[in-house]
């Protein structure tokens, strides 16, 4: 097995492509040690002491490294602990496997209450989001979640690799505001949540 990386636009973050599958359906986003021990591999790489966020996207592991690690030492590591992980066939959270199952982040709820009469509104954000935004976060190591719509403001999730980025206002902002406000005129800002 043969793992590649490929930097994002986060300078402290990089994207494992371990060839295969990771998460099944969704993504996960582990901030803290203690919410990566809901899985076995998430703990594995916060236990080298020089991860701060870990990342599992549909085929990908984007780990984020503290200020000041060195990632000439830190990258061999996070590559063995992943061969190992997947070699072994463990499963990717404690008690089974992700297939089939939905584990929430911890900060999955919404910023602000959608209403109904925005449903129409909401579905076009949403159809955007899928098709044209999230395949291209997830290229550069992160995804992006919706969190709300309220008086023309969208709030949106930046995570993974895009989290904390220095380009992720710009995403927000320049690219993503734009192409939403394009298809979308009720959309007159999109924020961070």
């Amino acid at each position: 097995m043969f793992i590649e990386t490929e930097t994002t636009p986060n300078p402290a973050s990089l994207k494992f492509l371990p060839g295969r599958t990771v998460m099944p359906t969704g993504t996960r986003e582990f901030a803290s040690p203690e919410a990566a021990e809901a899985s076995p591999l998430a703990q594995a790489i916060f236990d080298t002491g020089e991860a701060v966020n870990v990342f599992f996207g549909s085929d990908f592991v984007t780990v984020t490294a503290a200020p000041g690690a060195d990632w000439s030492a830190l990258k061999p590591e996070v590559t063995a602990i992943l061969l190992d992980h997947f070699v072994s066939e463990a499963p990717l959270f404690a008690g089974g496997s992700a297939e089939g199952i939905h584990v929430p982040a911890d900060n999955e709820a919404p910023v602000v209450e959608d209403r109904q009469e925005d449903a129409e509104i909401i579905a076009n954000i949403n159809e955007l989001l899928e098709t044209r935004v999230r395949p291209a976060v997830a290229g550069d190591g992160g995804d992006i979640a919706y969190r709300g719509f309220q008086d023309g403001v969208v709030y949106l999730a930046l995570q993974g690799a895009c989290s904390g980025c220095p380009s992720s206002t710009a995403t927000l902002k320049q690219g993503i505001e734009s192409l939403l406000k394009h298809y979308v005129p009720e959309v007159v800002e999109v924020r961070a949540a």
